[in-house]
């Protein structure tokens, strides 16, 4: 692929690649697209803010159904005690953060943060009517529809579509085994980055052979002659592209994955670690991610994600192994953007798709449940506990669940208008009330 394919739509405009006069040197499908990409790229000579100079969000996805109430622990409950005599967590062991609340012994990287005042606790984060299934549970946050309703779009997508005219593919980047639902756009944005985020080096896997998760990755060198890090690829389908052929979209396609592998290689190149990082995909990733706002990619939202968290048997030791990677890694990160003076800049949200039961079962575990905690951290993020702890009486409890008391698109809104800095009602499809959730 020539020079002239790596340049980006943007670049085309500015140099007149879209002219007539340089066309014979462009791939066909370039010229039989040239008015799809003007329509699309109105306004695109003045791109609005992006990561290099805007406010950034990193969503960090604890897959399989986080243990909420082994994260953000109760202090002093008989009710806890009772429904987990062997799983419950010890008072004298838990990280307090208030007289009645601490985090689990593991997280004492987000306990540092939220002494430190960039860390907000979101308590009973769910839903009306929750779906205990992973699948529909997960598309219900993915998409920020109600639990009887569905979209084809996903809520950053959304944001895509709203935002984002006009701006590179690369305004969205997934480090994950797939590509997340909610990157759904009708106008395609965003691309997936696989196979870890770790510093450059040398490397004798071939390519397509397969990682230590069994994802297949296609390693291809940078321009230093080092590993770019994985392999990327773009997210969604063909949407509105206008007149696109299949073929004109998977060529196009191509072209676009290309030029955010050079852009995502070149800026993590032009940046550093300051402090180090669990050794774990997720710790890398992080990184990865840290290096790339550093290095001035323009990318608004990047998502991770950390799976394990389905812990029906033998929860503790596994659930704790992945607390402390979680905690960790996010420590290391906010310390790494504090340092590079971003950490203002950058809100980073997690979530899981819902908790689990109060009760442990007989197997060491814990089942299915509904509402959970999340956290927000950063430099802009007022510090402390938001919402209630939902109350673990019996007769308080949806079957055997913890209920919400805040919907998790009230989250999404804050994090839309506070944060990111556009109305969030376009996006979310309604009005929901906004969290104290920044100073």
């Amino acid at each position: 692929m020539n020079d002239y394919e790596l340049k980006t739509r943007r670049e085309f405009l500015r140099t007149g690649l879209l002219g007539g006069s340089l066309c014979w040197t462009l791939p066909a499908f370039l010229s039989r697209t040239m008015e799809s990409l003007h329509a699309q790229a109105d306004g695109a000579l003045i791109q609005g803010v992006t990561g290099r100079d805007g406010n950034i969000l990193v969503v960090l996805q604890l897959a399989g159904g986080n243990d909420g109430l082994n994260t953000v622990i109760p202090i002093g409950n008989d009710e806890y005690r009772k429904a987990r005599p062997t799983l419950g967590l010890p008072d004298p062991s838990i990280l307090r953060i208030d007289p009645q609340t601490g985090l689990h012994p593991s997280l004492s990287g987000l306990a540092s943060a939220y002494q430190d005042g960039h860390l907000a606790i979101v308590q009973g984060v769910g839903y009306p009517n929750p779906n205990r299934s992973h699948f529909r549970s997960t598309e219900i946050w993915a998409t920020g529809v109600d639990s009887d309703k569905s979209s084809a779009t996903g809520w950053i997508g959304r944001y895509f579509d709203n935002a984002c005219s006009g701006c590179d593919a690369s305004v969205g980047i997934a480090m994950a085994s797939q590509l997340p639902q909610s990157f759904t756009a009708t106008t395609p944005k965003g691309v997936l980055y696989q196979g870890g985020g770790g510093a450059k080096k040398k490397t004798s896997k071939k390519k397509g052979a397969a990682d230590a998760d069994g994802s297949m990755m296609a390693m291809e060198d940078d321009e230093d002659g080092g590993e770019a890090g994985g392999s990327i690829g773009m997210l969604n389908g063909p949407g509105n592209l206008g007149h696109l052929s299949a073929l004109d979209f998977l060529e196009r396609t191509e072209m676009d994955a290309k030029v955010s592998q050079q852009e995502i290689a070149k800026a993590s190149a032009k940046a550093k670690n300051s402090v180090p990082y669990p050794g774990s995909r997720l710790g890398q990733n992080f990184a990865m991610v840290s290096r790339l706002i550093a290095g001035g990619m323009p990318t608004r939202i990047y998502y991770l994600s950390l799976g394990g968290f389905d812990t029906h048997t033998q929860q503790a030791g596994a659930h704790e192994r992945l607390l402390k990677d979680m905690g960790d890694s996010v420590a290391a990160f906010l310390a790494d953007l504090k340092a590079q003076g971003n950490l203002g800049r950058v809100t980073l949200m997690t979530f899981s798709e819902f908790g689990r039961r109060v009760k442990e079962n007989a197997s060491g575990g814990t089942d299915h449940g509904a509402a959970a905690p999340l956290f927000l951290a950063g430099g802009g993020v007022k510090p402390g506990l938001l919402g209630q702890m939902p109350s673990l009486a019996p007769q308080d409890l949806w079957d055997g669940d913890v209920k919400y008391n805040t919907d998790f698109r009230s989250v999404y809104a804050t994090i839309l208008e506070k944060h990111l800095g556009v109305k969030s009602e376009p996006i979310l499809r309604k009005s929901f009330p906004l969290l104290p959730a920044y100073a």
